[in-house]
């Protein structure tokens, strides 16, 4: 049977110019990095190499990178990092899991207080909600840059203006957006950036966090003196050589225009799934129109059917896409991106993420136009519910 995978914003499949830079670090250079003898130094200069790749990616200092186990750690060293007990803390009702639960730990076990940002009909909050949130006790605003159910990209500039001019720490979960659009730290105005290497095609557990240069951070993990004392542990060579190449493909297809073929490719597929009836796009709204977004992801909603009955019936055609984030697959409750969008819980659990890679063609496209209507027609034609005349989108 013929596979196509459009659920990249999950994860994406390892490169093979990428293996390939990997490959002699599980054998021929096994070297601890932080062994001053041959071995050492000739592994310490791969990850410097890395490093320096990755902060070309973010226009950033190489000495500002601290290499982790992916975003969720990132993200957690960023905002357990930053604040303490009593903190005002900023961030919105859309961030990632790992951004809120995090959150809601602080709120739990250190008596921070945390104001959650509203967003539109579209996803977008307003910059504005967040400039009024403000306290003379805000440690922390922390705003994804693009949204990893939606695609959905945040005005993460203007917020970022916004904490400076208040003397608050700015951290921005980049996971969806690294490798995608441009992430520039300095137009962001960021003090810290989150980015995974299984978003854009390194291999699963690592990633980076950005930190700017002279800002003070408690370390989560306490051992020796890694990644200038701020993340302790033996370094992931082989994943951090993944990440390296994954930055430099990165870097080299955003100047080539790649991007703008993707949402070509994706914007195609879009407007023939808009086609069908009573379906919509979640990141638009009638009287704003559409949110920018990642040129790889789309949403959208299939009213009369289940979501997660879809993607089981596409799976079985071939065809692997997901109703939101893989860490809350399985979940009963509808997206939390989605209902905080306003969405019926009915409309959530009807909806549809589809995200390219760089691995996917249009001859993939075209493979899940093929299969998705007619298998939206029969889930419909089998849901007692479905009623043409009582739907309206």
């Amino acid at each position: 049977m013929r596979r196509v995978y459009l659920d990249n914003n999950a994860t994406t499949p390892v490169l093979p110019e990428i293996l390939e830079a990997m490959r002699p670090y599980f054998g021929e250079h096994f070297g601890n990095a932080s062994s001053i003898h041959h071995h050492g130094q000739e592994t310490r200069a791969a990850v410097e190499r890395s490093r320096e790749s990755v902060a070309a990616l973010l226009h950033c200092r190489s000495s500002e990178l601290v290499f982790t186990s992916g975003g969720t750690e990132a993200d957690n060293l960023a905002i357990f990092g930053l604040t303490r007990e009593g903190d005002h803390i900023i961030t919105s009702t859309i961030e990632h899991h790992a951004v809120l639960n995090a959150c809601r730990h602080l709120a739990e076990a250190k008596h921070c207080d945390v104001t959650y940002i509203s967003v539109d009909g579209r996803g977008l909050l307003d910059p504005v909600d967040v400039k009024r949130a403000i306290r003379p006790n805000t440690k922390l605003v922390t705003i994804m840059f693009a949204n990893n159910e939606t695609g959905v990209l945040q005005p993460v500039a203007e917020i970022g203006k916004i904490a400076a001019e208040a003397d608050v720490y700015f951290h921005t979960d980049a996971v969806q957006a690294a490798g995608k659009v441009t992430v520039d730290v300095n137009e962001i105005c960021c003090d810290s950036l989150t980015i995974s290497g299984h978003k854009f095609h390194a291999p699963q557990g690592v990633g980076a966090l950005y930190l700017r240069k002279g800002t003070q951070l408690e370390p989560m993990l306490y051992g020796g003196s890694h990644e200038r004392s701020r993340r302790a542990g033996t370094e992931n060579v082989a994943g951090i050589v993944g990440l390296g190449k994954a930055a430099e493909l990165a870097s080299a297809s955003l100047d080539r225009g790649n991007d703008a073929k993707m949402a070509a490719a994706r914007d195609r597929m879009e407007r023939e799934l808009l086609a069908l009836e009573a379906t919509g796009l979640n990141g638009a709204d009638s009287n704003s129109g559409r949110a920018p977004r990642v040129p790889n992801t789309t949403n959208v909603y299939f009213d009369g059917i289940e979501g997660e009955a879809l993607v089981i019936a596409l799976d079985l055609k071939g065809l692997a896409v997901s109703t939101g984030a893989a860490c809350s697959s399985g979940a009963i409750e509808p997206s939390h991106v989605l209902t905080a969008m306003g969405l019926s819980r009915d409309r959530a659990k009807a909806s549809i993420r589809f995200s390219l890679g760089k691995q996917n063609t249009e001859e993939d496209v075209d493979f899940a136009l093929g299969l998705i209507p007619e298998t939206v027609a029969r889930l419909r034609d089998l849901s007692p519910t479905w009623s043409k005349s009582a739907l309206s989108i």
